[in-house]
């Protein structure tokens, strides 16, 4: 395989993890009515509102211009987005905000060559390799993600519905997969 073909091998990777946290991003918005969407368990933590406030001003601030402009753009204020803004206070314009961010990721992912990889690129005026800066937000996004699903499953207690496998079905799980694939 050349260095073009496992660039985008790569790219298609990133692509459908990313695709992956959104969507478990989603499960659990399903889940949720609109309340839950403020919900602190204490004074120092975020609500899944906020965490979507953070993670699309991060989105739109590091894959506008990604290949042309600083990853952290002049009029993003990062310190706001860790308390609610007035478009944060219903469900409908909180997920506006989360296909916003994601729209942008995956737009500018879907655009990226196997040699945009290789090129420099800057966050905060610190020169990174394109392939970098992905790699450091494929890490960050499903942490804010996970923080999502485990707010939504401590909501929802015993009325969670898994997103992935739940507890005890991990064989059943397995059992499919081999089906599946025939391995």
């Amino acid at each position: 395989m050349n260095a073009s073909s496992l660039g985008n091998v790569y790219l298609a990777s990133v692509i459908k993890r990313m695709t992956t946290y959104k969507l478990l991003g989603e499960g659990t918005f399903m889940q949720l009515e609109e309340k839950d969407f403020y919900y602190t368990p204490n004074d120092w933590s975020n609500s899944i509102a906020v965490i979507i406030q953070h993670l699309s001003g991060n989105m739109i601030s590091r894959w506008t211009n990604f290949l042309t402009e600083d990853g952290e753009k002049p009029g993003r204020n990062r310190e706001t987005e860790f308390s609610l803004q007035g478009h944060s206070h219903n469900r409908e314009q909180t997920i506006g905000l989360w296909e916003k961010g994601w729209s942008c990721l995956l737009g500018t992912l879907n655009s990226l060559t196997a040699e945009d990889l290789l090129r420099t690129i800057h966050i905060r005026h610190e020169p990174l390799l394109a392939i970098d800066a992905i790699n450091r937000q494929l890490a960050h996004y499903p942490h804010h993600v996970g923080q999502i699903v485990y707010i939504g499953k401590m909501i929802r207690g015993k009325d969670w519905q898994s997103l992935s496998i739940p507890k005890g079905g991990s064989d059943q799980f397995n059992r499919q997969m081999q089906d599946q694939h025939g391995h």
